[in-house]
């Protein structure tokens, strides 16, 4: 960054007015240094492909993650640059841990484990199935391709992903055991010559944040305190010391994930495959095994290495994608002159879309679309992870006759073919137990019919397939869907939901379950089942020093859609300051009554007060409010009240909304931990 950009404010921002207000600021001009088009700047033209119809759905199997493994290590002994404590070590530009495992307390002081993630362009397959078009187009050569055409298979799209693969790897941590994960970037290398599409970063930079970690700010990942992301041949080590706030049992957490957090790149390289998984254990209350603790499902399988892998302990994260038909113009902020790319026809399509977000029409579970799940009958521990760019979800589980029928059959058009498939007879039929939200676990285990899953939330669910909701027995063979029940015709907010008005005939299948054999269950979970104490928060927390942050739509055009407290993100005007060991109280307001705003706050998780004044569980589909959690599900104009506590570690940090296209455009501030 030159010494100019440094120098540049939000109040050069408005001396030379909205139409310059991009190129003018601190935060325009990363991002312009950015832009390689020549038609870059012209605007983001917001239009959609139609994803050509998967004609053979819920055929592939999902994808199961395993345990990703360490590094051996005398092989991290002949590194030339090894982790460790001292001055230099932390990263390749000589920075250094704050904390290292030796520092704390005997439960958690420890040698961390090593991993070793690239960053990687690869291949990747949504699906197998046979493909037909829906939208007529003229491909590379001059051919019409005319509407209903059969295609054998999609093409691969290329992404870039950890390890190079989507998800990316699943690091199974347990707390008292700390993670050095060494990130490299490798993205300027393709051997296999990828056509690498029109986005993601184009200078190939990555930052990756471990999403709601308890993680210094030098590990955290975040443009706060990196503006620059780490670029080709770049290397950090990000030290996740599963040690929890305080060395307080009451402070650990259950799911995490970690993703890409580039400046104004973030849900463009999110969306491209940046995105892994990170579940926690507690060897007291959650140690992975359902005979111990709470008795949470999961059968424990150890690894020579010491790693682990559990069984019927489930990861389902879930993303929504579109696929170019080769009739969609490619025109953003970033790049693109309106025109066409045929070449890219089946490949993954984003736009940096400012004002609506990005939301997609073919829905996949672990990367692939409308996969089948083979369980047995016994409980089995879900772990939902949302991670599109702005699409929430309301997931049931539902016994049809009929099965999906897909959408364009049912004389559905336009964004009604969002889903690509329905199912029109689907009924709800198995209880669902929530045992968990992003902060861990909760108090109680809560009964619940439904459950929303926005973007980085991450709600667990204990469901027992070996019987219905009615409780008659389930028999192999039997077929269940797991479907979405939350229209979102663009990324502005939900349209219909249990919390306001279902779409009786918005059914989209998104996983077939089928139940397969007899298992042994020692798992003991019930509704109302103590699981941690409630969070304890002062009876005083009104006479706290109190913070208040409005979300709005901006005014500066151009990238720059979003403000909070009036501010576009920028490095030289953190709006908070806020002291070590210190409690506040943070009011969160979203001030447009058009948009739905997941926002997230980095360092340490948050307990909600009051939603609109009242107490947070006594608010409709919000009974999880009695955990910790650290994103806020924000309704149009809503505004929420929550409690915070700054613990261990100092440095800058962020909070954003997590609908990523809002983050791209602004949607964002830093604040300081001192």
């Amino acid at each position: 960054m030159s010494d100019t950009t440094k120098k540049f404010t939000r109040r050069d921002v408005l001396k030379v007015g909205a139409a310059a207000a991009v190129g003018a600021s601190a935060l325009g001009a990363r991002r312009a240094a950015a832009q390689t088009s020549t038609c870059s700047g012209l605007g983001a033209i917001e239009a959609f492909p139609t994803s050509p119809l998967i004609l053979q759905p819920f055929t592939d199997p999902l994808p199961v993650p395993r345990a990703a493994r360490p590094v051996p290590a005398d092989v991290v002994g002949t590194w030339a640059n090894r982790p460790g404590p001292g001055i230099g070590q932390q990263d390749c530009d000589g920075g250094t841990h704050q904390l290292w495992p030796s520092s704390l307390p005997a439960e958690y002081s420890n040698t961390p484990n090593v991993y070793q993630i690239k960053l990687q362009v690869g291949r990747h397959s949504f699906s197998s199935s046979p493909v037909r078009t829906l939208v007529g187009y003229t491909d590379a050569k001059g051919n019409v391709i005319p509407a209903g055409t059969v295609v054998a298979k999609l093409p691969d799209s290329t992404i870039y992903g950890f390890n190079g693969t989507f998800p990316g790897p699943m690091i199974n941590a347990v707390y008292g055991q700390a993670n050095i994960v060494r990130f490299e970037n490798h993205l300027d290398e393709n051997p296999e010559n990828l056509d690498r599409g029109d986005f993601g970063d184009p200078n190939l930079g990555f930052l990756t944040h471990l999403h709601n970690g308890h993680t210094a700010s030098e590990s955290d990942g975040n443009p706060h305190h990196r503006p620059e992301a780490y670029s080709p041949g770049q290397w950090y080590d990000a030290l996740y010391l599963n040690w929890p706030a305080g060395s307080d049992d009451a402070e650990k957490q259950s799911t995490l994930w970690f993703h890409d957090h580039r400046e104004g790149h973030t849900g463009a390289n999110v969306y491209k495959g940046m995105v892994g998984l990170y579940p926690i254990y507690d060897p007291k209350l959650d140690p992975g095994d359902e005979t111990q603790g709470l008795r949470i499902p999961g059968v424990k399988t150890l690894n020579a290495d010491g790693t682990f892998d559990v069984d019927y302990d489930q990861f389902l994260a879930l993303y929504d994608c579109r696929l170019d038909d080769g009739a969609t113009p490619h025109q953003d902020f970033h790049n693109g002159c309106g025109e066409y790319h045929p070449q890219n026809w089946g490949k993954s399509y984003f736009r940096h879309f400012p004002n609506h977000g990005f939301v997609g029409d073919v829905f996949t579970v672990n990367g692939t679309a409308y996969p089948v799940m083979q369980v047995k009958r016994r409980s089995y521990r879900l772990r939902f992870l949302g991670a599109s760019i702005s699409r929430c979800y309301e997931i049931q589980f539902m016994r049809s006759s009929g099965g999906p029928k897909a959408a364009v059959a049912l004389g559905y058009g336009g964004n009604e073919l969002q889903g690509q498939y329905r199912l029109p007879d689907g009924v709800p039929c198995m209880k669902m137990t929530q045992i968990a939200t992003g902060g861990g676990l909760l108090p109680r285990a809560l009964d619940r019919s439904s459950i929303e899953v926005w973007p980085a939330m991450r709600p667990q669910m204990v469901i027992d397939f070996s019987r219905y909701a009615d409780g008659s027995p389930t028999k192999k063979g039997d077929v269940i869907w797991m479907v979405d029940i939350m229209k979102m015709g663009d990324g502005r907010k939900p349209e219909t939901g249990t919390r306001f008005s279902l779409d009786p005939n918005y059914k989209v299948p998104m996983m077939k379950i089928v139940i397969g054999d007899d298992a042994p269950d020692n798992s003991s979970i019930q509704v109302g089942k103590a699981l941690r104490p409630a969070p304890v928060v002062p009876s005083n927390w009104q006479s706290l020093p109190q913070r208040t942050f409005e979300l709005q739509r901006g005014g500066f055009g151009g990238e720059i859609q979003w403000l909070i407290n009036g501010h576009p993100f920028e490095l030289s005007v953190p709006l908070a300051r806020v002291k070590q060991g210190a409690a506040e109280v943070w009011t969160i307001k979203n001030g447009g009554g058009g948009w739905t705003h997941p926002m997230h706050l980095h360092q340490e998780e948050h307990t909600v007060l009051l939603r609109n004044g009242k107490p947070a569980t006594s608010v409709l589909g919000h009974q999880d409010d009695s955990g910790k959690d650290d994103v806020i599900a924000l309704d149009p104009s809503e505004t929420v009240v929550v409690y915070r506590k700054f613990r261990s570690f100092k440095g800058k940090y962020v909070a954003h909304c997590h609908n990523l296209a809002h983050e791209d455009h602004a949607m964002m501030f830093g604040w300081t931990l001192e």
